[in-house]
């Protein structure tokens, strides 16, 4: 059992649970294959992570502990809710080495080396993202690292912020290349702290425009697939000085991850 020593009151809100089966695939994907996050979880002294907030069903935190162990067999999971009715679905759903528990943003007095926080903040105050955020940084493992992601319903358009324990890293746009017209349409599903800066002088905004320009210029790689034309875009945003970080080579999903610093609203 994973231990913690539970604060008097969770810190928090609830939120609205929705979830369903595979919803958080590529975040899961993209954790897998990550070799930030692969180094943090096998050099871990406790492999425990925290999936906070995991709404109504408990079904991507088992979900996202079958993947992890792709990384590492021994990790243990703990699913954090605020809604105690949400903590009984997930103990009636608990599985060898994943558990579930009340909690927030304290983390319930687990020292993790990774949080995944999905579409939680995303229905929050932006005012209140940087003591979120702050919270959860405070109370992580040495070297841990965070999540604070937002999807839409079928997990087809996606975001997240990769965190440390003192900053943002980077940022991440993931989809089904077969389901966009443009990658701006990812613009729904920015993470809070960015959602209001999708606007003209915002680096983010640059970064989408020029996302859809780079598709558009890459058309004629259509014909042989979605997938390499995200990889011909992806090409053309290099290219033009954008710091994407390389892609895998068996890329399934459409991933565009950059640093924090490049898209870090500006005042």
């Amino acid at each position: 059992m994973a231990q913690g020593t539970p604060s008097a009151q969770p810190i928090g809100q609830v939120t609205r649970g929705t979830t369903g089966h595979n919803r958080l695939r590529r975040s899961d994907r993209w954790l897998v294959h990550s070799s930030r996050v692969r180094t943090a979880l096998q050099a871990a002294g406790d492999p425990l992570v925290v999936d906070l907030g995991y709404g109504a069903k408990p079904v991507t935190t088992l979900e996202l502990a079958i993947r992890l162990r792709q990384v590492r067999a021994d990790i243990r999971v703990v699913g954090l809710e605020i809604d105690p009715d949400r903590v009984r679905a997930g103990q009636a759903a608990a599985t060898p080495g994943v558990e579930f528990a009340l909690g927030g943003f304290e983390l319930a007095g687990h020292r993790p080396i990774l949080v995944r926080a999905f579409n939680v903040l995303r229905q929050y105050p932006v005012e209140e993202v940087a003591d979120a955020w702050a919270a959860m940084q405070q109370r992580v493992a040495p070297g841990g690292l965070i999540v604070d992601g937002t999807c839409d319903e079928l997990g087809r358009l996606c975001c997240w912020v990769l965190l440390d324990t003192s900053s943002a890293v980077s940022l991440t746009l993931a989809c089904d290349p077969f389901a966009i017209e443009r990658p701006s349409e990812l613009a729904e599903r920015l993470p809070k702290v960015l959602i209001h800066h999708n606007v003209p002088g915002q680096p983010v905004h640059d970064l989408l425009r020029a996302a859809d320009r780079a598709w558009a210029s890459a058309a004629g790689h259509g014909v042989f697939g979605p997938r390499v034309r995200w990889r011909a875009m992806l090409e053309l945003l290099v290219a033009q000085g954008f710091p994407v970080e390389a892609p895998r080579r068996n890329l399934r999903d459409g991933i565009l991850t950059v640093p924090w610093e490049s898209v870090a609203p500006v005042s």
